[in-house]
């Protein structure tokens, strides 16, 4: 994954001179997880620029290139190094296209690596997506193939609106038989994919989980469940219409994210599936999440990690749920 993002780079860089890329360590280093490796030699460092330790400033030189037309493209090196520039966010990069009536276009890329499963410790492990979810004027992309890494880099790139794009560090040695040079459609933001059918239970998931559900469904079989799983691509604007028809399809669901469950993606996801599924659904919608808490050491990070056990015994849960209520309406329909 992490040289099709680097390829993702090069061509945008290739095709448009007006595509810059800025981050801490970006330029000679080519990037703590060697994601820009080779891009400062390739286009020299005016394109491919190491900046000062200092995110806000990041950012808000990156608001000033788009405003004069450049696409820069910004790395916040790790996931929790990006909050001294949520100001910038949200004060200026979210609201300039609707405070200018769209004169001013903001056409910038802000990379995240996110996510745990490295060994990493606070603040480089994060998994932030909710703080930019809850902020309008935001595209927030996050893949989990290879060829979707690709793709949806150079769709955020390429696109007039600022773009989260969070990669999953855990994905980023992920490896597929895939080359750029091969005619495979391009996801555009915006649109989900259902990565596995079934018909027991949807898994509704995106990013680092989306391995991980893939491993539950597999495993699922032997307790007899088929279980649907649904791969979001793309938090804002979310693929309302692939999560409705799937939910309606099996009947039951369960959101799965790296992300605390409190006030989590996975609330909103819940909430839309019943308001819109409701008269479909045969149990409640659950959530497998991480934990309320600060991001723990490394020795602990598999406990706070949505696993396949703690899918499995979610997915159970939903079944216990679905018996309970139809024998409910058994008891209520016969007049007990």
């Amino acid at each position: 994954m992490a040289q099709a993002l680097n390829r993702a780079l090069r061509d945008a860089m290739a095709e448009d001179p007006s595509v810059h890329l800025l981050g801490e360590d970006v330029g000679t280093l080519g990037g703590v997880f060697r994601v820009t490796d080779g891009l400062a030699k390739e286009f020299g460092a005016a394109r491919c620029a190491d900046t000062p330790l200092a995110e806000a400033g990041i950012l808000g030189t990156a608001v000033g290139m788009a405003m004069y037309g450049l696409r820069p493209v910004v790395e916040m090196q790790f996931d929790a190094f990006g909050y001294p520039a949520f100001e910038q966010l949200v004060s200026h990069v979210s609201r300039m296209r609707n405070r200018t009536r769209g004169a001013l276009p903001m056409p910038l890329t802000v990379r995240v690596p996110y996510g745990g499963g490295i060994g990493g410790v606070e603040h480089h492990s994060d998994s932030s997506e909710a703080y930019y979810m809850a902020t309008p004027g935001l595209h927030v992309v996050t893949p989990a193939t290879v060829a979707d890494a690709y793709g949806l880099l150079r769709r955020s790139i390429e696109s007039d609106d600022p773009v989260i794009f969070m990669e999953p560090k855990r994905l980023y040695w992920g490896k597929a038989d895939w080359s750029p040079e091969e005619p495979v459609p391009v996801p555009d933001i915006g649109r989900a994919v259902v990565r596995r059918e079934g018909t027991s239970a949807t898994l509704i998931t995106y990013g680092p989980s989306v391995p991980v559900c893939l491993e539950a469904a597999e495993a699922a079989r032997a307790e007899g469940w088929d279980l649907e799983v649904v791969d979001l691509r793309s938090l804002v604007p979310l693929d309302e219409e692939t999560v409705v028809a799937s939910v309606r399809r099996t009947g039951r669901a369960v959101v799965v994210h790296e992300s605390p469950g409190f006030a989590g993606p996975g609330g909103e996801l819940a909430a839309r599936i019943g308001e819109r599924c409701f008269h479909y659904l045969e149990a409640p919608v659950l959530r497998v999440a991480g934990f309320d808490i600060p991001y723990p050491p490394p020795m602990l990070e598999r406990h706070h990690l949505p696993g396949v056990d703690r899918i499995l015994d979610t997915v159970a849960r939903l079944q216990w749920e679905s018996d309970w209520v139809e024998s409910r309406v058994g008891r209520e329909g016969s007049g007990h």
